[in-house]
């Protein structure tokens, strides 16, 4: 934090996205006594992915809880502890091992304020890793974003880099609300230029807002985590044929903002969607409904087009998990695929 505030004095940090989601939780656990992080190895570790790396010093172990390998035990825990007013930032090494959890998550936390007549809340934040990393094989590569986003009382997030990453998480602990917080983890090592505002203490990005990464007249690309940088390149690559993309990150996964989608809809008339998560009951299919149950549907001069991971569970050998999941040249060929 040191080094990050040194820079800052020349208007811009560059720093990771792991450095972003850390001081987002160290700025949040010192403004409100009632927030704590607990998980596997959080703190003398200094956590798996050294994302909490730091935090035990600061502030000890009646703040950064390490807790013995039992999601269903920590989760169940933090749970409880929400329903008394504490504020949990809960820490899967990976949204797989939430699996182990799961029922907390959503027959606990997601439903008790409807269930109770709003007599009970749960502010807590889940955060980890989702969707695939690298040689992890098939039981540690699947992303959750359609799963969670499909309950009611969630508020999913997905950060693409480190604007989202502080602005979306302190958001998430501040809200009352349960939050699934998705991170990835090919995106922690990713640096990027912060500027000054982003780092302020009160710096928040809305729940529900999507960005537009860029502008453009010809075709929609919308996406979210990882593959906004996919999506981005592809992009550039077909700005330099004449074709202008127009590529919204989404941010926000539940509630999606269907207001920026169907503008930007309005203006291109065609729209890819991209994520890596698989296709049946997927974002992209969730975002093909909502064009056709509005009058958004009329804008439309082509079909839209769906880049999804590959319908398979993930390939341990490098080479067949390079083709399961969307890279630049697929979202390329769809983008001309739906010019056509």
């Amino acid at each position: 934090m040191l080094r990050i505030a040194h820079k800052l004095r020349c208007g811009f940090a560059k720093m990771t996205v792991r450095e972003a989601i850390n001081s987002a939780m160290a700025q949040e656990i010192e403004r409100d006594s009632n927030v704590f992080l607990i998980g596997e190895e959080v703190g003398q570790y200094q956590g798996a992915y050294k994302v909490s790396k730091g935090l035990y010093d600061r502030f000890g172990k009646s703040r950064i809880w390490d807790t013995p390998i039992t999601e269903a035990g920590f989760t169940g825990l933090s749970v409880g502890a929400a329903m008394y007013g504490l504020k949990p930032i809960v820490e899967f090494m990976t949204f797989n091992f939430a699996m182990q959890a799961i029922d907390h998550v959503i027959n606990s936390s997601a439903k008790l304020n409807y269930m109770s007549a709003g007599g009970l809340k749960t502010s807590i934040v889940f955060r980890g890793i989702n969707g695939a990393a690298a040689a992890v094989a098939a039981q540690h590569s699947q992303c959750f974003a359609a799963w969670y986003s499909q309950v009611p009382g969630l508020i999913v997030l997905s950060p693409y880099d480190c604007d989202d990453a502080r602005g979306l998480l302190k958001a998430a602990v501040r809200n009352p609300n349960p939050v699934v917080f998705l991170e990835n983890e090919i995106m922690y090592n990713e640096a990027f230029e912060v500027p000054e505002n982003v780092m302020d203490k009160d710096y928040l990005i809305p729940i529900g807002k999507a960005k537009v990464m860029r502008e453009g007249k010809d075709v929609t690309i919308v996406t979210f985590s990882k593959m906004v940088k996919y999506s981005m390149l592809a992009a550039a690559e077909l700005e330099r044929e004449g074709i202008s993309c127009e590529v919204i990150n989404l941010r926000t996964l539940k509630p999606l903002d269907r207001n920026t989608i169907i503008k930007s809809l309005q203006k291109t008339h065609r729209v890819v969607t991209v994520e890596e998560g698989w296709g049946q009951c997927g974002i992209g299919a969730e975002i093909c409904s909502i064009i056709n149950e509005t009058n958004a549907f009329f804008h439309l001069d082509a079909p839209v087009v769906r880049v999804t991971g590959v319908d398979i569970p993930t390939p341990y050998a490098f080479n067949l998990e390079e083709l399961s999941f969307p890279k630049t040249h697929n979202i390329v060929e769809a983008v001309k695929l739906v010019l056509k």
